[in-house]
């Protein structure tokens, strides 16, 4: 996101609809989700309510597109990851884990835009309920198989494990109840992936 003071000047370059999610990125992010009405949307977008309604049906269409945006950037981690280190499932884990670890620092004073947006929206029959289960459920397969892929043999019990420890961490982070999380991710969930191991596996890494 670009600093405010640049913002105005970076935002009159954008189209409509692009303008209008980059304002509802923002302004969701900031303050909430109930508490924002789309003309406040609007005025931050430099457009108008009815504008807004051409290019999004009703408030929710637009925060689940704001979430689908969101999702589609982590799914791009995962793409990135594979890409850097083909073959290497470990590796692959613990690139996302980074990912992550490396993303904390924001998540400290703004929080995880997921969890905030659940809070937020109890009504697992909203649209943006359904884009977070779908990412998440989609998030926890592509896990799963680099799991699988490395050789660890209850994929699905590390991956929970994983996940347990990545979103706890976010949580933590959030909440400010533990310091350094970023580099204590690392070593929890390095650890995850070294105990699911086979001993011989181990021992083939170590003689690496």
């Amino acid at each position: 996101m670009a600093s405010t003071a640049r913002r105005p000047s970076r935002v009159a370059k954008l189209p409509p609809r692009e303008r209008i999610l980059d304002a509802a990125e923002e302004i969701f992010q900031s303050e909430g989700i109930q508490r924002v009405g789309v003309q406040a949307i609007a005025e931050r977008a430099a457009t108008t309510k009815m504008a807004i309604y051409r290019h999004f049906e009703t408030k929710d269409a637009l925060v689940a597109e704001w979430l689908r945006i969101v999702a589609a950037d982590y799914q791009a981690a995962f793409d990135r990851v594979e890409a850097e280190y083909p073959g290497r499932p470990r590796e692959q884990i613990l690139a996302m884990a980074r990912f992550i670890a490396e993303g904390l620092p924001a998540i400290s004073h703004r929080g995880c835009p997921f969890i905030n947006s659940i809070a937020e929206l109890p009504d697992r029959s909203h649209p943006a309920r359904q884009v977070i289960e779908s990412h998440k459920a989609l998030q926890t397969r592509r896990l799963v198989g680099m799991c699988a892929e490395a050789g660890l043999p209850d994929p699905e019990q590390a991956a929970a494990e994983i996940t347990f420890a990545l979103e706890g961490a976010q949580v933590s982070t959030q909440n400010g109840s533990i310091d350094q999380t970023g580099d204590r991710l690392m070593r929890i969930v390095e650890g995850i992936v070294d105990r699911h191991r086979s001993p011989l596996d181990v021992s083939r890494a170590g003689a690496d």
